[in-house]
């Protein structure tokens, strides 16, 4: 009888440097592996911060682009840019070996401007979906070593989205609002096949690539109640319809190496969806001064065909909660006019690992707000510790401390001067 013994070998596939474009890969998870890959968060760095809070958030001097209708709050003479960009250093371990890997990435660009005094428009790009791994596995046969093999596992790429939305108030305290937007991207994932002990075995190399282009179609609400003249209670629903996206997908395959080698290429059949996905928020307001915030998002995977299959995936879940408090928004101490923010969530992921639900994603979270004198903008700096809890999947553990910055410049660029 012959045994094989199964070691994973390596899970990492560093990607350095800041990327100077949303497309920018940003990930070296293992996970990334199945599916589309790993899910870009919702929101700027100051939700980021509240556990990615944003359905019901409403704040006239930040973009929010995961609720559209919160566009209409935006002041009328200010126009709002936001960038952010996120560093991450990550263990991985499996019970017996302990990786690490840092990487950086660019994470988003938004333009934020009112064109009335009942509407908003804004505009970006934003990540959707990232994919970067490095995995090989040595297959040992302990009583005839030349029937040893390796296979490699890599994969790269990611999906995104570029935006143009806007937001409109209705009646008092009810908006609605709508982001329209191209989406595209490509994922490559390559198999290498090698005998490492037997050179009368050639190796083989199988590439699959998929590219989409397609559109995606988000909706929003937001409704407020004033109680009295500080506090403020804000309700907000979002809603993107899940269909079948544009896409090819190939297969190349090479078997041999150098002049000894040969090719074949084939279309794959099969069709991507994007999911439906809804989501609900509350978030209570006092004064200018704190903000309590939770959100509950559903993505319905369940029903979204992969490769032309409808079991691959599960119904996706998110569960958060924030907070904000500023001392004294209108304080001359420069500490009393910091926005100090914290957070926490839960995500089920969306894939499976060998037909069963990938491990649950535990987060905490914490950042600043801090005014940049002598005008309304603002840097937000988050934190965020991320714990997957793989060895329950008979996975890799995960564990990511990630550190997001974003920048919003609120000019005041639309009021007319006086001359004299």
């Amino acid at each position: 009888m012959i045994h094989f013994r199964r070691t994973l070998i390596a899970a990492l596939l560093a990607t350095t440097g800041v990327g100077m474009a949303v497309a920018q890969n940003n990930t070296n998870s293992p996970y990334t592996r199945y599916g589309y890959g790993q899910l870009a968060e919702i929101g700027s760095a100051n939700s980021r911060a509240m556990g990615g809070t944003a359905y019901a958030l409403r704040d006239p001097l930040h973009v929010n682009s995961a609720n559209p209708a919160s566009y209409s709050a935006v002041d009328s003479l200010t126009f709002i840019f936001d960038g952010g960009i996120s560093l991450q250093n990550t263990n991985f371990s499996n019970g017996t070996q302990k990786l690490n890997a840092k990487n950086s990435s660019f994470d988003y660009i938004t333009m934020q401007f009112r064109v009335a005094p009942w509407a908003g428009v804004s505009l970006g790009l934003l990540p959707y979906a990232n994919v970067g791994y490095n995995i090989s596995e040595y297959y040992e046969n302990t009583e005839a070593q030349e029937a040893s093999s390796s296979v490699q596992y890599t994969g790269d790429g990611g999906l995104h989205q570029a935006y143009l939305g806007a937001g409109f108030k209705l009646f008092k305290g009810f908006s609605l609002g709508a982001n329209v937007s191209f989406f595209w991207g490509s994922v490559t994932r390559t198999r290498t096949l090698s005998f490492p002990y037997d050179n009368t075995k050639f190796a083989t190399i199988i590439n699959n690539e998929v590219n989409v282009k397609t559109w995606k179609l988000d909706l929003g609400a937001q409704y407020t109640i004033n109680f009295g003249k500080k506090n403020a209670l804000t309700l907000g629903a979002v809603y993107s319809p899940g269909h079948e996206m544009n896409h090819s997908a190939n297969e190349y395959r090479q078997t041999g190496t150098d002049a000894n080698a040969s090719y074949s290429q084939h279309e794959v059949p099969g069709h991507y969806d994007l999911p439906s996905t809804w989501g609900v928020g509350l978030a209570y307001a006092y004064d200018q001064r704190f903000t309590l915030a939770a959100d509950f998002m559903s993505q319905d995977w369940q029903d979204a065909a992969y490769e032309g299959s409808k079991d691959v995936f599960c119904r996706r879940t998110r569960f958060s909660v924030g907070a904000e408090v500023i001392p004294n928004p209108r304080g001359r101490n420069y500490l009393s006019r910091i926005k100090y923010r914290v957070g926490a969530f839960i995500s089920k992921p969306y894939y499976k690992i060998e037909g069963v639900r990938a491990a649950d994603e535990y987060g905490i979270t914490a950042g600043f707000g801090l005014p940049v004198p002598r005008t309304r903008s603002m840097v937000s700096i988050s934190g965020q510790y991320v714990r997957t809890q793989g060895a329950k999947a008979n996975f890799l553990d995960e564990n990511t401390l990630r550190i997001c910055v974003g920048i919003t410049f609120n000019e005041r660029w639309f009021f007319k001067r006086k001359v004299d």
